[in-house]
C-alpha cells in the first residue's frame, strides 16, 4: 500500500465543503488545509487491507474520522487557548470563538454524513461503536481540563486520560476499517486494542516531543504543555523521582503564576534531563508499541495487509513531529 496519504488528500479536495455563510464553512477548509497526518484514515484504511485488498473504495468513510478528530481540534485548542496547529493560526486565532464553535460542530455532523457510506448491514454497528467512542474521547478531554485544577494526579489517572482522549479514537479507526471489511466480532475487539496500545504509545510520544521537538518542525508551541502547566507522564514521573532539591525547584516554577515561560521551560527541562525523564518516556512508550505489536501477530488476517500496518506503526514510533 502506498500513496495513502496522497489519496486520501485527493479524496478531501473531492468533498462538498462550502456552503452560506462563508464564515462558517471558510474554517473547515482551512484546518482540512493544514495537513497532517491523516493518521486515523490511514489506520481506517489498514484495517480493512488486512482482510481486502480494494481500499480504495473505503476512502470516503474512512475520512469520517479525519473530520472528527479535526472537529475535536477546533474545540480543544479555544479551551487550550492554543495559539498554533501545525504551524499556522488556529481556528479560533485566524476567525473567533463563535465561528470556531460552530465550524467545529459543523464538521461533526458532515462526519456523520461520510460515515453514511458505510454497507447498510453494518452501518448500525458502526455508528453505535462511534458513539461510544465520540464519547469516551470528550470524557478523555474533560478529565485533562479537570487534571490542571487537581494537586495531585497519579499515573494510572493519566494513562487512562490519554487512553479516552486519543488512544480509543485510534482504535476504532482500525476496529471501523474492519468492520467496513466484514470482520466478525472477536477480529474487531482485537483489532481496537491494537489501536489503542498504539495510541497511548503515540501520546506518549507527543508529550514527550512536546518538550523535545525541534521548533521548526513541530507545528505546535515547544513546551506548551510545561507553559501551561499540564500534568503530562513526564511532570508526574518527576515529581514522583525528583530529589528534595530538585522537587523545591519545580515547586517553584509550578506555583509562580509571572515567571518567564522561557527561562521556566528551560529550567524544567533541565531537571528532567538530571532525572532521564527521556529514557523512562521512551521505555514506556516502547512497551506500548510491543503490545500492539504482539497482538497484532497473533491476528490471523493477511500476511500483506499485517506488514503494512506494522510498518506503519513502526513509523509512528519514529517520528520527530
Amino acid at each position: 500500500m502506498t500513496g495513502l496519504k496522497e489519496k486520501l488528500e485527493t479524496t478531501i479536495q473531492s468533498l462538498t465543503l462550502d456552503g452560506q455563510p462563508e464564515n462558517l464553512y471558510n474554517p473547515i477548509r482551512y484546518i482540512l488545509s493544514l495537513g497532517g497526518k491523516r493518521l486515523r484514515p490511514i489506520l481506517v484504511l489498514l484495517g480493512y487491507n488486512l482482510i481486502k485488498d480494494d481500499y480504495e473504495s473505503i476512502l470516503r468513510p474512512a475520512l469520517s474520522i479525519e473530520l472528527f478528530h479535526n472537529f475535536t481540534l477546533i474545540h480543544d485548542d479555544i479551551m487550550d487557548e492554543a495559539p498554533l496547529r501545525r504551524g499556522q493560526s488556529t481556528v479560533h486565532e485566524k476567525w473567533n470563538q463563535t465561528v470556531a464553535i460552530l465550524s467545529g460542530d459543523t464538521m461533526m455532523v458532515k462526519a456523520y454524513d461520510l460515515m453514511l457510506d458505510t454497507p447498510k448491514d453494518r452501518l448500525v454497528e458502526a455508528l453505535q461503536k462511534f458513539n461510544k467512542c465520540a464519547v469516551e474521547v470528550c470524557e478523555g478531554q474533560q478529565l485533562d481540563m479537570n487534571f490542571e485544577e487537581y494537586e495531585t494526579v497519579t499515573e494510572a489517572q493519566y494513562l487512562e486520560m490519554i487512553r479516552l482522549k486519543t488512544a480509543v479514537l485510534l482504535g476504532y479507526s482500525l476496529e471501523y476499517g474492519g468492520i467496513l471489511a466484514g470482520m466478525d466480532e472477536p477480529q474487531l475487539r482485537k483489532l481496537n486494542s491494537i489501536g489503542q496500545q498504539a495510541g497511548i504509545g503515540f501520546q506518549l510520544m507527543d508529550d514527550l516531543l512536546d518538550v523535545y521537538a525541534d521548533g521548526a518542525t513541530f507545528g505546535k508551541q515547544v513546551g506548551g504543555d510545561i507553559a501551561s502547566n499540564k500534568k503530562t507522564y513526564l511532570m508526574l514521573k518527576a515529581l514522583e523521582l525528583a530529589n528534595p532539591s530538585q522537587k523545591k525547584e519545580l515547586d517553584r516554577w509550578l506555583y509562580s503564576p509571572d515567571s518567564d515561560t522561557n527561562e521556566k521551560f528551560a529550567a524544567i527541562r533541565t531537571i528532567y534531563s538530571e532525572i532521564g525523564i527521556f529514557e523512562l518516556m521512551q521505555t514506556k512508550m516502547n512497551a506500548y508499541y510491543d503490545k500492539a505489536f504482539s497482538l497484532l501477530e497473533a491476528l490471523e488476517v493477511r500476511e500483506e495487509g499485517k506488514e503494512a500496518l506494522k510498518k506503519f506503526l513502526q513509523k509512528l514510533m519514529r517520528r520527530k513531529k
